[in-house]
């Protein structure tokens, strides 16, 4: 085990997952020299990885625990979070602007520069999924701050300076969420959690090209096996980022196809051609072969050509469509001899200015282990490392409803943080009303609001939380959408403006009048539901025709409201007076019934006219004469009750029953004025009346659903005990009621 030192307390555990082996580092950071303290490389046995995205996460998986408990082994220490990097494979970046402004002008702190980013990082997002026209998900795997500026002046360090206004240019880089689901599941099979992820290329820079040379226009070419990974500086910081799907394998290939040897043999030959020695191997036929490593270099001449061509290009496409005046290769794949000289000639530079990166970029890195390897492969390994303190904690990984989630971690992160970033409607969350009633009354506008719903469920690692839970990475966060109440109802009855009658006095008698109601131009009754945007209007009048329609009265110029004459079209408001001749007025309603008996006897007549044959005819006059009878009852029992009490006249057997029955009802009623209430019997439903002293018919229409106002025949029957009553014949207790209209 290598000799920990004081510092080493917290340990960084780094991983690159590379298209033919893995890497696992191990070290700590004391000042600006990073300590390495164990390392661990180990091929994979298949090729479980291609162009730098794993094709089998089992696999890799697998090959990740391996290092990971060999690492644990060595170092007695037991490894749980991990630092790992992504290949740039369908790399997008998005270079954005971040401003913050002060109230006042303020000494610039840590947290501010910390927020600027993340505003920067925010702010690429917004403009990414602008600009993505897949429908692949991308996530965020990398942000690099270009240039500061404190009140729009560029600057190399903000904190500490005095500022009102402070800005950043940001380069954020994207990849697709399935190259970087299949690193998370591939690490998390080896019991580990992704604490920070970063791009390999940044990871690269952070150990071949320190910021004091970043002033350069220089480039860095990250050779693996699948991907070549390039980045450029200009200024003082890194101005782009870029990938080339072509790296070591592709020679590898060239390999197998003219030795007819597997892949690992094939690589082996590769790696020996930089040697001078005679190659010996075994074809796929067990047959054993030699070959010189100049045959080699001439098989993957053609191929080394066309990969540099590419990364060439791309280098300047990069940098401004012109080449960089030096460029820094690390990784496998730019080891192999040739590569460097072709890359400086397509690039129109001198050989000497590109150059491999290795063993003199790790003057800052202290090797504690055994037999360290201090090469261009381990540049990629420490930076990830380093890229952890760069770039500490700068995400987490959550799971919401199901789906895993990447947020940037502030320390302060809540389920509300993470709702947000699902773009989870706030609805959701929140109660929700039904649907309000909106409607006009009288040409005021109201509004009837919904029911309230209930709030969302929000479990944390199956435990009750609520929106301000704090998350940390790995909480697993389910969220149930709150609930929407009912929508509002109402009916017209329920209206305080039609809910109080309208009471007026006709002939020294109270009478209370229903409020009417139109509906859009129509009339509507008291059960009528009020749907969204009816137009209400209710009228707090009557006029005298509907008064007297109503009362079944005859319009006569002896009719005045409030002791003035009145016309048809006369207004009566609330506690108007009513007043008429009561005895023209029984005149009239005498004439009136007349006038329906020799109506009714033409409508017999004419019906004997049609009759075809004797015994029809027979039928009929038995008919005309029974319908004279019952005509001549009626008439005499109307005008008997018509008539006043201190002159009887002469009663049918059912009007003596019936007044027989009303004084026997007025005998139990109450024997003084004052207000009492009144039981009676209305259509076969018992009623109770209140508040006055005196009842008469008209009163029941208060206490039964029946519309006047929409005439369903000819006229309104009304009796009394049996016996066809006057609107305003009085009532007493326990009298039965029938009210309903005659067919037409």
């Amino acid at each position: 085990m290598a000799k920990v030192k004081k510092g080493s307390d917290n340990l960084v555990f780094g991983l690159d997952i590379g298209t033919r082996s893995i890497v696992g580092t191990v070290g700590y950071l004391i000042k600006d020299k990073f300590h390495v303290i164990g390392q661990v490389v180990k091929e994979h046995e298949t090729r479980a990885m291609l162009d730098g995205q794993i094709h089998d996460i089992q696999k890799v998986g697998g090959t990740i625990k391996a290092v990971k408990e060999k690492l644990e082994r060595e170092l007695d220490v037991k490894l749980s979070d991990v630092c790992i990097a992504a290949a740039g494979r369908v790399l997008r970046t998005i270079t954005t602007k971040s401003e913050i402004k002060f109230e006042a002008e303020k000494e610039i702190d840590a947290e501010d520069i910390y927020n600027l980013l993340m505003n920067g990082v925010e702010q690429a997002y917004t403009d990414f999924a602008k600009t993505n026209d897949s429908d692949l998900k991308f996530y965020c795997v990398g942000y690099t701050p270009m240039r500061y500026y404190m009140n729009d002046y560029q600057i190399g360090n903000l904190e500490g300076h005095k500022a009102s206004k402070i800005s950043c240019d940001i380069i954020a880089t994207f990849l697709p969420d399935d190259v970087v689901d299949g690193l998370n599941k591939a690490v998390g099979i080896a019991g580990l959690q992704v604490i920070n992820m970063t791009l390999e290329p940044i990871a690269a820079i952070q150990v071949a090209i320190p910021e004091k040379f970043r002033m350069l226009n220089l480039a860095l070419v990250d050779v693996g096996a699948g991907t070549s990974d390039i980045s450029i500086t200009s200024d003082g910081t890194i101005v782009a980022y870029g990938m080339i799907p072509q790296a070591g394998d592709a020679l590898t290939e060239i390999v197998v196809q003219n030795c007819l040897v597997e892949f690992e043999t094939a690589e082996m030959i590769k790696r020996a051609a930089g040697g001078h020695e005679l190659i010996e191997y075994t074809d796929i036929l067990g047959l054993p072969q030699t070959i010189e490593p100049s045959k080699v270099l001439e098989m993957l001449d053609a191929k080394l050509d066309e990969m540099t061509d590419l990364v060439a290009k791309e280098i300047k496409r990069l940098n401004g469509d012109k080449s960089v005046s030096a460029v820094f290769v690390v990784g496998g794949g730019g080891t192999v001899p040739g590569y460097t000289e072709k890359l400086a000639k397509k690039l129109g530079i001198v050989k000497e200015r590109v150059a491999i990166r290795g063993k003199e970029v790790l003057q800052a890195v202290e090797f504690e282990n055994e037999d360290p390897k201090k090469d261009s492969l381990m540049v990629t390994p420490i930076g990830i490392c380093l890229s952890f303190y760069a770039q500490s904690n700068n995400f987490i990984f959550v799971e919401f409803n199901g789906q895993r989630l990447k947020l940037y971690d502030n320390g302060k992160l809540t389920v509300s943080d993470a709702a947000m970033q699902v773009s989870l409607p706030n609805e959701d969350l929140f109660p929700k009303r039904g649907k309000a009633l909106t409607y006009t009354v009288n040409g005021k506008a109201k509004m009837i609001r919904g029911e309230q719903g209930d709030s969302c469920i929000i479990k944390l690692n199956n435990e009750p939380a609520d929106l301000y839970t704090v998350i940390n990475s790995g909480d697993i966060i389910e969220v149930i959408a709150s609930t929407a109440g009912d929508d509002a109802k109402a009916t017209l009855g329920s209206l305080k403006e039609i809910s109080d009658p309208l009471h007026i006095v006709v002939n020294g008698k109270d009478i209370s009048l229903p409020r009417t109601a139109m509906v859009n131009g129509e009339l509507q009754n008291e059960f009528y539901d009020i749907t969204d945007g009816d137009d209400i209007v209710i009228d707090n009048f009557y006029t005298v025709e509907q008064i007297c329609g109503m009362l079944d009265i005859k319009m006569t110029p002896n009719i005045s409201v409030n002791g003035t004459p009145a016309k048809e079209t006369t207004k009566v408001y609330e506690d108007f007076t009513l007043d008429f001749s009561e005895e023209e007025q029984n005149q009239l309603n005498e004439e009136e019934m007349n006038s329906e008996e020799e109506y009714e006897e033409e409508e017999e007549y004419e019906e004997e006219e049609v009759t075809e044959d004797a015994e029809t005819a027979r039928e009929a006059e038995e008919a005309k004469e029974e319908t004279k009878e019952e005509t001549s009852e009626v008439k005499t029992e109307d005008k008997t009750e018509e008539k006043s009490e201190d002159k009887p006249e002469e009663k049918s057997e059912d009007a003596g029953e019936s007044e027989e029955a009303s004084e026997e009802a007025a005998d139990e009623a109450p024997k003084n004025n004052e207000p009492h209430d009144l039981s009676i019997v209305a259509n076969g439903n018992p009623v109770t009346m209140h508040g006055k002293a005196n009842y008469v018919f008209v009163d029941v229409f208060d206490y039964i659903d029946f519309d006047l106002r929409n005439p369903a025949g000819r006229s309104v029957i009304t009796k009394v005990n049996g016996v066809d009553a006057a609107y305003m014949q009085d009532l007493h207790e326990g009298d039965e009621l029938e009210i309903y209209w005659e067919k037409k």
